[in-house]
């Protein structure tokens, strides 16, 4: 689904004279992780006149941010008879507006990831690991702008370059914490229907099971497509690290692994078709750098191509 537009079409049911807030959008979306994408979404909004951006505010009555400037947001809001003092909406409680007609989408997709994460399998399952795909996206600062995806395809042993894809997609989910799936999934599909054969085995830049419903990008991806999976992430959103085990609710869900004892480590966590151990001995077999070569090749020729 295009949430660009189910969140703009959201904004359009605001009434005359009536505001509304990130949080609240959110929550019509189905969830309030989403605020900060929301505030995104309005930022880029392409025109003011046909979607009414200017009308979400913060929740404590502060303007927020918007693109035309913030005069031209007050402009719109008085001119709407909605007075603002201060930098503050005047008033806030009666004119603020939540009673959005909604089909909640993203409870749907978290419903859907619940459910998946109860097929997630962690055994190590392939004849032989004989090639390594890497997909990584590279993404232009206006998210109306085409992305970029990228897959290079290794040689598990010698680690030389057996293929490159790349693909130019127009995406239509924003970022969105937990649901990183939904938003490139598109664009590893298009970029694995282009191989010329399947790989054995498949790393994408975010998490497998080191995820607060079990099933992270990697996972999800891996149960689509029937590959075994493994996740790399940059960051630690989710979990604690104890002896470079990461583990969430008690449970081990992955590692913080660095191939430089004084680098910053990257986040490996299975996805699917693949055990703990194994995924771990994967990366480290891959990696030079801070990223292991199929993800750090990947990356490259996204950012490379990203806008041509």
């Amino acid at each position: 689904m295009n949430l660009f537009e189910y969140t703009y079409d959201l904004v359009r049911q605001i009434p005359p004279g009536k505001i509304s807030t990130y949080g609240a959008v959110a929550e019509a979306l189905g969830d309030r992780i989403a605020a900060r994408a929301v505030g995104r979404m309005m930022n880029q909004n392409p025109d003011a006149d046909d979607m009414p951006c200017y009308k979400i505010v913060h929740s404590d009555g502060r303007l927020g941010g918007f693109g035309l400037g913030i005069d031209d947001k007050i402009r719109r809001l008085q001119k709407d008879s909605i007075q603002v003092k201060d930098g503050k909406i005047v008033d806030f409680s009666a004119v603020f507006f939540h009673d959005f007609n909604t089909g909640y989408p993203l409870r749907t997709l978290r419903q859907e990831q619940i459910r998946s994460g109860k097929r997630i399998t962690l055994k190590d399952d392939w004849a032989a690991l004989d090639t390594i795909a890497g997909i990584d996206v590279a993404y232009p600062s206006n998210e109306f702008e085409q992305a970029c995806g990228a897959a290079v395809v290794l040689d598990y042993q010698t680690k030389q370059i057996r293929e490159i894809e790349v693909v130019h997609v127009e995406t239509d989910f924003p970022f969105i914490s937990t649901y990183f799936y939904y938003r490139e999934f598109p664009i590893v599909q298009q970029l694995m229907s282009r191989l010329k054969s399947k790989p054995s085995l498949l790393m994408l830049n975010g998490n497998g099971i080191l995820h607060p419903y079990r099933c992270g990008f990697a996972s999800q991806t891996g149960l689509a497509l029937d590959i075994p999976t493994i996740g790399v992430a940059k960051t630690l959103l989710y979990g604690t690290i104890k002896d470079s085990r990461v583990f969430i609710d008690r449970e081990q869900r992955g590692y913080a692994y660095s191939s430089n004892e004084r680098g910053k480590p990257v986040f490996v966590s299975p996805g699917y078709r693949i055990s703990l151990p194994t995924s771990l001995t994967v990366t480290k077999h891959l990696s030079e750098f801070k990223n292991p070569e199929p993800l750090r090749l990947a990356h490259r020729y996204a950012q490379e191509h990203l806008g041509k």
